[in-house]
């Protein structure tokens, strides 16, 4: 049973967390103790029944406020499929939280007030989804029942979202019209909407194909840890542990070993403590080669024939995540899944609009969730591709050198 990631982003107060509560609730996976934790504390709120929200605002700073602040991540299953929720905070400020969610999301439900329509926070996310290479939008058109279920206004707002995504190059855009506090068009179907003839949107999210994160053209291995046990049994033992990233890899194959730019041949391959004759992506293994060569934490493996790049100079779209702002000259580490290396802001080009798309020149320091792109420079060679390519290779985060918080979430462009 496959297993689809998908956020729910919208503006504050439309419903994102009262519909991930729906699903919960109508997919009956909510287990009867907290059920009635939640009947009691949808008292406490004064709601019109139960308040289904409460089951992804965890924090209790941000239930008393009626509001996301942060990520909530949620798990349910049915019978068809597995999936993993993110909640992403519906403010402004909170847009690099929305950015962490999406990253790893195979879909993204935008949800829009049918009695707002497309505003700017809809373009916000849409342009983010753009961003970030999202394949897969769905369009969900709460409150329906504030609307008196018409069809009209659902038209309007899915034509006006159609002009947002054909600007942005969004395609597989799929619409729903909704009620999540009433659950209309959730799990069942609406009798309130007879005008409506697609699917609910659970059943949609059952049987949607998404584009699989896994590659299994590229291969690309990072060393995480050099296993040498040195005892008397395992004397000559001398493994490079890690998770195949992407692509495939066997006893026999051409690999070059990266930045050193050393080939060499596997000799063995394995996983869960067993010689194999093949491992593939996300699979966790330990490989063997031929030669003796000084590799190190961080290095990478990769098919001779099929090679990424190894620059110290990198271009990469930088979501900022610090109250500290982004200056031309500032140093960081930069960490790229095992690999720490020092970095240096050579240049910004410029700041992206994400509510317009439009290029702004940049004439002081980049503040808290702005979008920039940057060149930097390591000091040492990085081994990448682009995101579009490969997000594991393609993606890095900089880490401020004294309080070691994180700053940037990037992304390596061309």
């Amino acid at each position: 049973m496959d297993i689809l990631r998908f956020l729910t982003a919208g503006s504050v107060d439309d419903g994102k967390s009262t519909l991930i509560g729906r699903l919960l609730y109508d997919s009956k996976s909510i287990l009867a103790d907290q059920l009635e934790a939640l009947e009691k504390q949808s008292k406490n709120k004064n709601a019109n029944g139960i308040d289904l929200a409460i089951l992804t605002d965890g924090l209790r700073a941000e239930r008393e406020q009626g509001i996301t602040i942060d990520i909530a991540y949620r798990y349910f299953a049915t019978p068809k499929r597995k999936f993993i929720i993110a909640d992403a905070p519906g403010h402004i400020q909170y847009t690099r939280n929305m950015i962490t969610g999406a990253s790893n999301s195979q879909l993204i439900i935008i949800l829009i007030d049918a009695r707002q329509g497309v505003i700017e926070q809809t373009k916000r996310h849409s342009i983010i989804a753009s961003l970030l290479k999202m394949k897969n939008i769905v369009v969900a058109v709460n409150k329906m029942d504030l609307v008196d279920y018409s069809e009209d206004v659902f038209n309007k707002i899915k034509a006006d979202y159609h002009q947002v995504a054909e600007t942005l190059g969004l395609g597989n855009v799929d619409y729903f019209p909704i009620s999540a506090f009433y659950g209309d068009n959730i799990v069942e179907k609406s009798q309130k909407m007879p005008w409506y003839n697609g699917q609910t949107l659970l059943d949609f999210l059952e049987n949607v194909e998404v584009s699989d994160f896994t590659d299994y053209e590229n291969a690309r291995f990072q060393v995480q840890y050099v296993i040498r046990p040195q005892t008397d049994e395992l004397h000559d033992y001398r493994g490079y542990a890690g998770q195949i990233m992407s692509g495939t890899y066997k006893k026999g194959d051409e690999i070059t070993v990266l930045p050193q730019n050393i080939d060499t041949i596997i000799s063995k391959v394995e996983t869960a403590g067993n010689e194999v004759d093949e491992v593939f992506a996300l699979q966790p293994a330990v490989i063997h080669i031929e030669d003796d060569i000084d590799i190190s934490r961080g290095d990478f493996f990769v098919k001779t024939d099929n090679q990424p790049q190894v620059e110290n100079e990198i271009e990469a779209l930088v979501c900022w995540m610090d109250k500290r702002e982004l200056h031309e000259g500032n140093k960081y580490f930069l960490q790229q899944r095992s690999k720490i290396v020092k970095a240096i802001i050579k240049e910004i080009e410029y700041k992206i609009d994400v509510n317009t798309l439009e290029k702004i020149s940049v004439n002081e320091g980049v503040k808290l969730n702005e979008v920039v792109k940057i060149r930097l420079k390591t000091a040492s060679p990085l081994v990448f591709d682009t995101f579009e390519k490969n997000k594991s290779t393609g993606s890095f985060i900089l880490i401020d050198e004294t309080s070691n918080s994180t700053v940037g979430a990037c992304m390596i462009v061309e």
